[in-house]
């Protein structure tokens, strides 16, 4: 009876001391964004506790918020692009990038616009999310011009918003095309709106890597540092999370009253689009894309955009991470 009571004891305490030795990581996570349907993957399938990491998942209102919440060390990790992170690092900071995700967004016409290509924008009103400096409508006027046509910044009509107010713009038939988030995107196609390029395909028709993933994790190189096993823990619980997405139709049908689609087509959509943005390699080529699309992104955008710097900055890229 002794030895069962001590053993008891033993498998209490080693419990405990498993408990102890998970590392809390605060996530940003919108209400209405896609990171949040990874990350409720990771806690439904207890990834994150199999990798020895607790998440604290915090909800915010909008992008510039989990930005905010990031610098401020409300939380510990954001998603955000590492354009971005290449001008905080310019200021001073030690933010740093591991892909999230490769799909960005959409050009997206009415199915009777006439809108087939790029040729097509010329006289036409175009909704914009985002602002002039936008980098999907950077690059996309950056691939036009590639192809000798005028710069769509000087042919068409543009407006500028946020994605739902493009998106009921677009079904009220008051501009012609949009360029938008994937996930919106996906929603406008399963109701009949036409894709007319995508900016996976513009990056290529740049001569780069289309698999250069604009999206990222981002957290504070030196926090990383410092709690190295709860960073490669979480990276790792993101890995196994997607590998569900990709390949499990029932994980979606578990989703659907967090993603809310209008209907199956919507949420078939979404999962393709989810599935085709999830990054399939990590090297020294998709970095060295991301460079020479710095470039082009500085020759459009200037200092407005990305600041003094005249390239990608130093440690943009969280080292160590390669697959």
């Amino acid at each position: 009876m002794l030895r069962r009571a001590a053993a008891a004891i033993g498998l209490v305490a080693l419990g405990a001391g498993a408990a102890a030795a998970q590392e809390t990581v605060r996530v940003a996570v919108l209400a209405d964004g896609t990171v949040s349907w990874e990350v409720d993957t990771i806690q439904h399938h207890g990834l994150a506790a199999a990798h020895g990491v607790e998440l604290e998942v915090v909800e915010l209102a909008n992008p510039t918020a989990t930005k905010i919440a990031l610098q401020s060390g409300r939380v510990d990790v954001a998603v955000a692009d590492w354009l971005w992170v290449s001008r905080r690092r310019q200021e001073g900071s030690e933010l740093t990038f591991a892909p999230y995700s490769r799909a960005i967004g959409a050009l997206m016409a009415g199915p009777d616009s006439g809108i087939d290509g790029l040729a097509d924008l010329a006289g036409r009103k175009v909704g914009i999310v985002g602002g002039p400096l936008d980098k999907n409508w950077l690059l996309l006027r950056a691939l036009a011009m590639r192809r000798d046509l005028r710069d769509p910044g000087q042919t068409t009509e543009t407006i500028y918003g946020a994605p739902p107010l493009m998106s009921q713009q677009m079904r009220r038939g008051r501009i012609d095309a949009v360029l938008t988030y994937w996930h919106y995107a996906a929603r406008l196609e399963a109701d009949g709106y036409r894709r007319v390029i995508d900016v996976g395909e513009i990056i290529e028709g740049l001569g780069l890597s289309g698999d250069v993933p604009m999206l990222g994790y981002v957290f504070d190189a030196g926090w990383a540092e410092r709690n190295r096993a709860a960073v490669d823990g979480f990276l790792a619980a993101s890995r196994e999370a997607k590998r569900i997405l990709r390949t499990r139709d029932d994980a979606w049908t578990r989703l659907r009253p967090l993603i809310q689609p209008d209907s199956d087509a919507q949420l078939r959509a979404l999962r393709s689009g989810f599935r085709a943005g999830i990054p399939r390699t990590w090297g020294p080529a998709e970095r060295e894309s991301a460079r020479k699309l710095f470039d082009i992104l500085r020759e459009l955008g200037g200092r407005e955009l990305v600041g003094a710097s005249q390239r990608l900055a130093p440690g943009t890229f969280w080292d160590g991470l390669e697959y």
